[in-house]
């Protein structure tokens, strides 16, 4: 098997995506650490004067599991701060990007963007039937990825 060159973790902000970010990027058990690959963090946003009511209607629904960042501020802090604790952890390269869009359509953009050959994501979505009916991240993604996907244990 061939190293990875080029790892894609999504985050979103909260500590618990931080994990999944920590798993990707360096330390003991660290993907792109051991392999000597990129990382690239990645957060998806929608745009602030998003007036959606199907997306305030999916948030009413889910509350803390509706992990959409809007605005692209708090998505170029989520992704600063989880960079910069990859980098604080070890990692060697990393770059970081905030996307407009929804969080499977952005990190698959990023996927191809960077010809990524590994996708790190949390599994927070998947538990529970909101995660069954609604779909999720993580599964979702790697219904469609074109790479390897990564799901980091990142709740409870």
């Amino acid at each position: 098997m061939s190293a990875y060159r080029t790892v894609v973790v999504g985050t979103d902000g909260p500590e618990s995506s931080l994990r999944a970010v920590a798993r990707a990027g360096a330390g003991a058990g660290a993907v792109a650490g051991a392999c000597g690959a990129a990382l690239v963090v990645a957060c998806a946003y929608l745009p602030t004067e998003e007036d959606d009511r199907e997306l305030a209607r999916a948030r009413d629904v889910l509350r803390d599991e509706a992990y959409q960042v809007v605005g692209s501020h708090p998505a170029e802090d989520a992704v600063r701060r989880a960079g910069e604790a990859a980098l604080a952890a070890g990692a060697g390269e990393v770059r970081t990007v905030a996307v407009l869009g929804s969080p499977v359509e952005a990190l698959l953009d990023v996927v191809r963007r960077e010809d990524a050959d590994l996708l790190v994501a949390g599994d927070r979505g998947l538990d529970g039937i909101k995660g069954r009916l609604l779909g999720s991240v993580p599964a979702d993604a790697t219904r469609r990825s074109s790479c390897d996907v990564l799901v980091v244990h990142t709740t409870g």
